[in-house]
């Protein structure tokens, strides 16, 4: 299976009043074809500046691209001009929102909205953009298709709202489908309807997915591959198996601790993980998660560990994993 997507050593930083803000650093992963890859993390790790580094909707300035490549079917995206991005943004690359409300606009009809990107990308007539518009909307499985096409925003649903942004983004039939935590605001049933949905276009359309999500449970019924960000940095990736059964990283297995289980006693606490991240205006220079291990080492405050295989789709960045860990063991201090 081929690569569609390469990010390679992308560090992306942000200029503000009080300095300069790493939001990603350093970080490289691939995704293939036909496959649905899950980036998870807490708030504010870097998850969906890098989705929107991939379709370059990060305004420039404040954003500054400060190295690295994004090879999409091996041309340089960070190469290209504005009107080439545009050619690709919403065509061959398409993103789902997490909160349809505020994304789709509320003064125009949902056939509309997706006519607009649809024209913007092909040659067509307004009545055959429209039948492509009505077509999606029944693949999204929206009822009543026509009717609802000439509907506004407000006269649907959450979930609807949902699959109408997804409408959007297929309707031009892309190549990658980037999901930016496209079920958080809406509850479980319609969660899992959606998902059912992306899980739908992604066989019939062969389509890659990147999903971007902090539920644990999605990603182990979505995505084939996981990467797991922290403090903009990937600190590690691997199968879903790999990350599920056999977590490497401390970072990765405290947040597998923190998810919900059924076999929980009610007087039992939910796991929760220590302290918060580290300032991204001055970056630690050893490892990132330092302060909130439970397994720190002083090398681990001082110098960066490199993300070390496992196996050929297992990696993580972890002093632990050094040879001479065990001698080298010590307090924090």
């Amino acid at each position: 299976m081929d690569n569609i997507l390469e990010v390679k050593n992308l560090s992306v930083s942000f200029q503000t009043f009080f300095g300069e803000v790493e939001a990603v650093r350093n970080i490289s992963f691939t995704v293939r074809r036909g496959e649905t890859l899950a980036v998870v993390g807490e708030s504010g790790c870097g998850k969906s500046v890098t989705a929107n580094s991939i379709v370059q909707l990060l305004p420039q300035p404040p954003a500054i691209y400060k190295n690295g490549e994004i090879l999409f079917n091996g041309d340089n995206l960070l190469k290209k001009n504005k009107k080439e991005i545009e050619s690709i943004r919403g065509n061959r690359i398409s993103m789902v929102f997490q909160d349809p409300m505020t994304s789709l606009n509320p003064t125009m009809k949902v056939g509309a909205q997706i006519v607009e990107g649809l024209r913007k990308h092909r040659s067509l007539s307004g009545q055959q953009a429209h039948k492509i518009a009505v077509e999606t909307l029944k693949l999204v499985s929206v009822p009543q298709a026509e009717k609802r096409a000439n509907q506004y925003p407000h006269e649907f649903s959450g979930g609807m709202r949902q699959r109408v942004m997804i409408a959007i983004a297929m309707v031009s039939e892309p190549a990658l489908l980037i999901a930016d935590e496209p079920t958080t605001a809406l509850d479980v049933t319609v969660q899992a309807q959606i998902l059912d949905l992306m899980k739908k276009i992604k066989e019939e359309k062969q389509t890659s997915i990147i999903l971007i999500t902090h539920d644990l449970g999605v990603v182990a019924d979505m995505a084939e591959r996981v990467v797991v960000m922290y403090a903009g940095q990937i600190l590690e990736e691997g199968t879903v198996l790999e990350i599920f059964k056999s977590p490497s990283h401390p970072y990765t297995k405290n947040l597998l601790k923190a998810v919900p289980r059924l076999d929980m006693n009610r007087s039992e606490s939910l796991y929760s993980i220590a302290g918060s991240p580290p300032d991204l205006y001055i970056p630690p220079k050893g490892c990132s998660f330092y302060d909130r291990c439970d397994s720190a080492m002083r090398i681990c405050k001082e110098h960066m560990p490199e993300l070390e295989s496992h196996s050929p789709t297992h990696k993580s960045r972890c002093w632990l994993h050094h040879p001479m860990a065990m001698q080298q063991k010590e307090a924090k201090g």
